[in-house]
C-alpha cells in the first residue's frame, strides 16, 4: 500500500482506501482477531476496515460467505482474510475464495499431530478453550468480580483481589481490568485516586492496607485532557493544569507506597495486561 498522495491541485494529501479485513471463526473469534491484529499492527501506515464473522457453522454458510469474499475482490482494494476454522469441510470451502487467506489452523494441526502421534479432535471448543470448564468458570467469576469492583463501587471481599489498579480518573483502569478478568481469569478491582488522596499522597482509605496488591497507571497530561474533554469539555476536570497536577501527584503516591506502575499512553490494553501479569508472577501470585 502506498503512502498518502497529494491531489493534482496541490490540496491536502488523500489517504488510500481502507483494506477490508475479515476475521472468520467457527467460535467466538477472539483467537483469530488477536493473531490477525498482531500481524496488522506491523503496517501502521495502512488503513484497515475490520469485520468479525464469528460462529460460522456449516458448509452452506461458508459457501455464502465465500461468495461475499469473491465479490469483495472486485472492489477497489482486495480484502484480507484471517481464518480459524477447524471443521475441514467448512475450511476448505472458504479456502476456495479468490481472496488471500491466512489460515491459522490448516497445516499447524498436522505439524502437531505428526510428532505427537495422535490425531487432533478438530473441535471448535478445543481451539477456543471452552472445553476447560474450570478455567472458563474462573474467568466468568473474575469478570463478575471486576464488574462489582469497578471504579471503587464496592469493597466487598476486596481482599480476594489478585491486583487492585489505582489511577486518576480516565487513565484506562476499566478496560484493562475487564481484559485481565475475561482473558486471564485475574480477580481484579480498580479504584480511582481523587483530589483528596492525591493532595495527601495517600491511598484511599478502603485500600490503604492493601498497597502490596496495588498497581498504578499513568498517562500523559495531554492525552488525559483529550480523553476527559470527550466527556466534559471545557471543565476544570479536563483542563491541562488539572491533569498535570493529578498525574504528578499520582506518581508521588506510587513512589511513597512502593507501587509499580505503567504509562498507558503508548501501550495497548494487551501490553499493559502482560506487564501486570509479569508483576503478579514476580510477586508470587500468577494468574490462575
Amino acid at each position: 500500500m502506498t503512502a498518502p498522495q497529494s491531489t493534482p491541485q496541490g490540496g491536502p494529501p488523500t489517504r488510500p482506501p481502507a483494506v477490508p479485513v475479515f476475521f472468520i471463526s467457527d467460535s467466538t473469534g477472539i483467537s483469530v482477531e488477536t493473531m490477525g491484529n498482531a500481524l496488522l499492527l506491523q503496517f501502521p501506515s495502512v488503513p484497515f476496515e475490520r469485520r468479525l464473522v464469528p460462529f460460522l457453522r456449516g458448509v452452506e454458510e461458508a459457501r455464502q460467505l465465500r461468495a461475499e469474499l469473491d465479490a469483495a475482490m472486485d472492489g477497489p482494494v482486495a480484502p484480507i482474510v484471517f481464518l480459524t476454522v477447524v471443521d475441514e469441510a467448512v475450511r476448505e470451502e472458504l479456502r476456495r475464495t479468490r481472496a488471500p487467506v491466512i489460515d491459522f489452523v490448516s497445516g499447524h494441526l498436522a505439524q502437531l499431530e505428526t510428532p505427537l502421534g495422535v490425531a487432533g479432535d478438530h473441535a471448535p471448543a478445543r481451539l477456543h478453550g471452552v472445553g476447560d470448564s474450570h478455567r472458563y468458570n474462573r474467568r466468568m467469576q473474575a469478570v463478575e468480580f471486576a464488574i462489582e469492583h469497578d471504579d471503587g463501587q464496592s469493597v466487598r471481599a476486596i481482599e480476594k483481589a489478585d491486583v487492585i489498579l489505582v489511577a486518576p480518573s480516565r487513565c484506562g483502569k476499566t478496560p484493562t481490568s475487564m481484559y485481565l478478568a475475561l482473558m486471564h481469569g485475574v480477580f481484579i478491582a480498580n479504584y480511582p485516586l481523587v483530589d483528596e488522596d492525591l493532595s495527601g499522597e495517600v491511598l484511599p482509605g478502603a485500600i490503604a492496607g492493601l498497597a502490596d496488591r496495588c498497581f498504578g497507571l499513568l498517562t500523559t497530561p495531554e492525552r488525559l485532557t483529550a480523553v476527559r474533554s470527550e466527556r466534559r469539555s471545557g471543565s476544570c476536570y479536563a483542563s491541562l493544569e488539572q491533569t498535570r497536577w493529578e498525574l504528578t501527584r499520582a506518581r508521588r503516591v506510587y513512589s511513597a507506597h512502593g507501587i509499580e506502575y505503567v504509562d498507558s499512553s503508548s501501550r495497548s490494553v494487551e501490553e499493559m495486561s502482560t506487564l501486570i501479569l509479569q508483576h503478579l508472577e514476580r510477586r508470587g501470585t500468577p494468574a490462575r
